[in-house]
C-alpha cells in the first residue's frame, strides 16, 4: 500500500477508517490528499475484512475545504500539481454504474461499500461537497456547516447541486447555497443533512458502531447492489428502474447469500454472509 502523508488509514475489522490529516489547516483539501483519499477508497473496496468505511477529519474538524493556498493560485492562474502522485493512481467504484458516476468525485457514489462521513466539526466547501457524497453523514452537534461557494464568487461545485436538493428541496437546497450561511449539526439533522447528530467525540464511535451492526447482520453484497439500485435509479424512469431491479432480484435469489439468510432466519441463529472485495 502507498505511503500517505496526508491522511490516516486503518482497519478495524469490519470498518476501514480514513482520516484527513492536515489538522493545523482543519484538513482543507490539497491535490495529494484528494488522491490519497481515493486510493485509500480502493484499498477499502478491495479488502474483504472491510465491510464499510468511516471518513473523518483529524483534529477539531472535518474539512474546511478547498486549500486557500491552492484557491489562491487558482484564481491568479498559477495553479500547478508538482507533486508526483503516480504512486496513488487507483480507480474505485463499480465501472457498471456508468458514466454518470465517473465524473469529478462522483466516483464516490460507486464505491461498492457504505460510506459515512463522521463530521467532527468545521464542514465547508469542497468538504461539504465530500461529506454529500458519502452514504451517511454523522456529525456532533458542535460541528459547523456552510457551502461556502457563494462568498467566494463561485457556483455550487462537485455534485452539491445535485445532491443538495434531492436530500433537503429545492428551497432549503437554494437557501444553503445562496446564503451560504453557516449552522450547526441539531438544524443539519431537522433539514436532512445529515442522518445522525451526536454528542462531542462520537461521531467515528457513532458511523463505526452503525457499519458494526450491519455487518453482524446484512450482506455486504445486499449492501453493493442496493446503494447501485439508489443511486442510479435516480437517474432512471420508473419502469426501466423496476426493470433493473426485477433482474437484479433475480440474481440475488440465485446467490448463497439468499440461502443463508433464509438458512439462518428459519434456525434462529446470525447470519454468516460472504464479505466482498479482493
Amino acid at each position: 500500500m502507498a505511503q500517505y502523508e496526508q491522511i490516516a488509514y486503518r482497519v478495524e475489522d469490519p470498518v476501514a477508517i480514513i482520516t484527513m490529516n492536515r489538522p493545523e489547516a482543519l484538513n482543507a483539501l490539497t491535490g495529494r490528499m484528494m488522491a490519497e483519499i481515493r486510493h485509500a477508497l480502493a484499498v477499502a473496496e478491495a479488502d474483504p475484512a472491510v465491510v464499510g468505511i468511516v471518513l473523518t477529519g483529524a483534529g477539531r474538524g472535518f474539512c474546511a475545504g478547498a486549500d486557500i493556498t491552492g484557491l489562491d493560485a487558482t484564481a491568479a492562474g498559477t495553479s500547478a500539481e508538482a507533486e508526483d502522485l503516480s504512486a496513488l493512481k487507483a480507480d474505485p467504484g463499480d465501472p457498471e454504474m456508468g458514466g454518470n458516476f465517473q465524473v469529478s468525485f462522483t466516483y464516490i457514489l460507486s464505491v461498492q461499500k457504505p460510506i459515512i462521513a463522521a463530521i467532527n466539526g468545521p464542514c465547508a466547501g469542497l468538504g461539504f461537497c465530500y461529506a454529500l457524497l458519502c452514504d451517511m453523514r454523522f456529525a456532533e452537534r458542535q460541528a459547523k456547516f456552510t457551502t461556502a461557494f457563494s462568498q467566494r464568487g463561485l457556483i455550487a461545485e462537485h455534485a452539491s447541486s445535485w445532491l443538495l436538493p434531492r436530500l433537503i428541496g429545492p428551497g432549503r437546497a437554494l437557501d444553503l447555497l445562496w446564503s451560504a450561511r453557516k449552522f450547526l449539526a441539531d438544524e443539519a439533522y431537522e433539514l436532512g443533512v445529515v442522518e445522525r447528530a451526536v454528542d462531542t467525540g462520537e461521531s467515528v464511535n457513532a458511523a463505526v458502531a452503525y457499519i458494526r451492526e450491519l455487518a453482524a447482520v446484512a450482506s455486504p453484497t445486499s449492501f453493493k447492489v442496493i446503494k447501485a439500485q439508489v443511486y442510479r435509479h435516480l437517474n432512471m424512469e420508473l419502469g426501466d428502474a423496476m426493470r433493473e431491479s426485477n433482474a437484479w432480484m433475480d440474481e440475488s435469489l440465485k446467490r448463497e447469500d439468499f440461502k443463508e439468510g433464509v438458512r439462518s432466519f428459519i434456525e434462529k441463529r446470525p447470519p454468516e454472509f460472504k464479505r466482498i472485495g479482493g
